[in-house]
């Protein structure tokens, strides 16, 4: 299996203007005349990580990534209450990806992210599709309300004590919805005026997201809850405004539109001990994709395995 690349940093950076008050950090790094691909991070509001260059090689790859509005070095950061997220939804993240993509002069480019990454890379692709040469996706996921469902609730049926705990976190009053009354709860309180509240409110969200990816030993450990405190606020606030809107998305949009990837090559690769976005979702949207393959690694959750590196390692190449 193909070993992981080494980058020397960016040879290009900026901030974009892409409107609404909001500046997009962005940077390329590889061969300026490789073949453009752009990697989308996750979250929402988690930012890039030039670990994500490691699957491309710099001599064969023009690489881009950026960060999405609020967070990473895009300005102005969620971090700071005073910054609004009215203008932060799917769709202004989708028009974001399509400016930087004429930003940088780019015809066609191929897409690689993992979990949001894979729901948002969906999104833009079925919205131009004629921009896309190719897309590699682990840990998919389509955002659906039964997804987001099952990761803030039905999965708590494996964690019942951690998932008590998500949830008296929240006033009494909040406690006994749906999950979507739960999350807008919870944005409530990583929107307080008080900075005491937001705090809380972060550390209790990303405990649980960290309970919910424990038991993987060949992953990320505290993935969540280990990164700075201003990265951990943008990370929960922006999580939080997204999964309580439903991901700005129609319920099943992103598998009843699949027809509109025909003709994009693309590799779907999942872990079978991902309990908190379970294989299902990746299946279907298999079947309903006819040019995608899904591989399945067995030892691998949502935060990877050295396996799962390999098979995205992998799945770049046959696209180089």
């Amino acid at each position: 299996m193909p070993e992981p690349y080494r980058h020397d940093e960016p040879y290009a950076q900026g901030l974009l203007d892409v409107g609404d008050g909001q500046r997009m950090y962005w940077n390329c790094s590889g061969s300026p005349t490789g073949k453009p691909a752009v990697t989308v991070h996750g979250g929402p509001g988690s930012g890039h990580g030039p670990g994500s260059r490691q699957h491309f090689d710099p001599q064969r790859f023009r690489v881009v990534q950026y960060d999405q509005r609020g967070c990473g070095r895009s300005l102005p950061h969620a971090a700071d209450p005073a910054t609004g997220l009215e203008h932060n939804t799917t769709a202004h993240l989708v028009a974001d990806l399509e400016r930087l993509r004429e930003h940088l002069g780019i015809d066609k480019w191929l897409m690689y992210g993992g979990s949001w990454g894979s729901t948002l890379i969906l999104a833009y692709a079925q919205a131009h599709p004629e921009r896309v040469s190719g897309i590699v996706l682990c840990g998919v996921t389509m955002t659906r309300p039964e997804e987001t469902e099952w990761l803030y609730q039905g999965v708590g049926r494996f964690l019942p004590g951690p998932w008590e705990e998500f949830r008296d976190f929240l006033p009494v009053a909040d406690r006994d919805g749906d999950v979507s009354a739960l999350l807008t709860a919870y944005s409530r309180q990583l929107n307080s005026p008080e900075e005491d509240v937001r705090r809380a409110a972060a550390q209790a969200w990303s405990a649980w997201e960290d309970a919910v990816i424990s038991h993987e030993v060949l992953g990320k450990p505290n993935a969540y809850s280990d990164r700075p405190s201003e990265a951990l606020m943008a990370f929960t606030r922006i999580t939080a405004h997204y999964f309580s809107h439903r991901a700005f998305l129609a319920d099943g949009q992103l598998l009843r539109d699949a027809g509109r990837l025909a003709g994009i090559p693309g590799e779907l690769i999942h872990g079978r001990l991902d309990l908190g976005s379970p294989l299902n979702t990746a299946w279907q949207l298999a079947k309903a994709w006819p040019d995608a393959r899904l591989t399945v690694i067995d030892e691998a959750g949502h935060t990877g395995s050295p396996k799962m590196a390999e098979a995205v390692r992998a799945a770049v190449e046959r696209f180089a």
